[in-house]
């Protein structure tokens, strides 16, 4: 049954330093480690070592068995990244499936361009499914090793390190199978195995659903901000009239749209004007007021130039329709425009409308690329009453504070795996007490 940590303990971001007293630790390729834990090469294992061949673009097709590639491996994780998926249809009587197709506990490991990627097949992965020429394979004996641990091990910064030093060689740096066979491991007798990679793993499942839930609630944002500020969903305050009947639709040059909302221009909703002019001289690093520009904070200028809700627009470069909501005083710089919002309007609703509004695709072709103030005045806006434009605006705020508390959550996570992974990895922190540890 598939487990799933709820939070990780702050004890395992301990520093990184070798105990005072080193008895019971020796020196590894991993750092110190304690004297009970094996040095060895992946070779002595006696694992079946091999690679994909070249030619199985030829059998590339819609649908059909997994492809797995470089792409599918990520720095520092060791579960597959499936969203970007090739698949093949193999010929019955193809040797190389036999040869290449993976089984539940193969380690992967990249062997040309972005070296020493690290992959973990397990029961998740749909079977069959096949590597490419890019790809290392290692299948180990489950009896003597947990090949789990191996490939967090692979991920450890030590045997990273030793991965970009062979990177490093050159734009054409390769790792053959040979060498493959000759990676450093450190290896805690078995049971212990076992215990740091399912630590680790339970980590890692964390990680892995928090991450399917943001990508869930930015689904969710993402349709609830298309409902509301189109009126095709309202919300329950705003959807009955008077005497308890619903509101009806009406048409207009946006479609049909509430019967209470109207379509005005946008220079009717808010006036926008450039910001002034500021030397990079003038603008420091920390103290006095923010400085936006067109693609958000630049600094720090002496006096501001506004006071109060505003929405910036910037008006210049690549990122030009780039939307910020700002409060308070700052300074607006020449590169962004300066939204004020006029009667009955909401600047973070009016912050909302921009960006969905996509306003990069109104700049002009040139060098570089600019927005016009004349032309986006002319633009229709849809516009509720205030009172609904405030709570539209207070409901989308609410899952940008639940998105952004995941988040930061996720972050954390991770940092606090790489850690708990430093730890457990070089035995500095022990799951099982080395006088009850057995190799069994």
């Amino acid at each position: 049954m598939t487990r799933v940590v709820e939070e990780v303990s702050t004890a395992y971001l301990i520093q990184d330093k070798p105990p005072n007293n080193p008895r019971g630790y020796k020196r590894s390729a991993a750092g110190l480690v304690p004297e009970d834990w094996v040095e060895t090469v992946i070779g002595e294992l006696n694992p079946f070592v091999t690679s994909g061949s070249r030619g199985w673009a030829s059998y590339y097709s819609e649908v059909g068995d997994l492809f797995v590639r470089i792409t599918n491996l990520n720095r520092g994780e060791i579960n597959l990244d499936l969203q970007d998926s090739k698949f093949v249809l193999l010929p019955s009587d193809s040797t190389e499936g036999l040869r290449t197709g993976l089984n539940i506990g193969d380690l992967l490991i990249s062997i040309t361009a972005d070296i020493g990627l690290i992959g973990y097949v397990d029961e998740n992965l749909p079977f069959p499914a096949y590597i490419n020429q890019h790809l290392a394979l290692v299948r180990l004996n489950g009896r003597k090793v947990d090949s789990r641990f191996i490939a967090y091990f692979l991920t450890s910064s030590a045997i990273q390190a030793l991965f970009r030093g062979m990177t490093d060689q050159g734009a054409k740096a390769g790792l053959g199978l040979d060498s493959v066979r000759s990676l450093p491991i450190v290896l805690p007798p078995y049971r212990e195995q076992r215990s740091i990679s399912e630590a680790i793993g339970d980590v890692d499942l964390l990680i892995l659903h928090l991450e399917k839930l943001i990508v869930k609630k930015q689904a969710i944002k993402a349709a609830t901000i298309q409902q509301l500020l189109t009126g095709r969903t309202r919300l329950p305050q705003f959807a009955l009239r008077t005497d308890g009947s619903p509101k009806r639709y009406k048409s207009s040059e946006l479609g049909d749209i509430p019967e209470d909302w109207e379509v005005k221009p946008l220079s009717e909703v808010c006036s926008l004007k450039s910001g002034q002019s500021i030397t990079a001289d003038s603008i420091s690093d920390e103290g006095g007021y923010p400085c936006y520009g067109g693609n958000g904070l630049r600094g720090f200028a002496d006096n501001p130039t506004h006071s109060g809700r505003y929405v910036l627009v910037g008006r210049q470069g690549a990122l030009c329709g780039n939307v910020n909501y700002i409060e308070g005083d700052f300074f607006a710089s020449e590169h962004a425009l300066v939204a004020t919002g006029k009667n009955s309007v909401d600047m973070k609703w009016l912050a909302l409308v921009l960006e969905r509004m996509n306003l990069n695709q109104y700049s002009e072709s040139s060098a570089q690329p600019g927005l016009s103030a004349i032309k986006l005045k002319v633009l229709p806006v849809l516009v509720p009453p205030l009172g609904e434009q405030q709570a539209i605006a207070l409901l989308i705020r609410k899952l940008v504070f639940e998105l952004s508390s995941l988040s930061n959550r996720l972050a954390k996570t991770r940092q606090l795996k790489q850690g708990m992974m430093q730890q457990l990895l070089t035995g500095k922190i022990r799951l099982v007490k080395p006088s009850t540890v057995s190799a069994s």
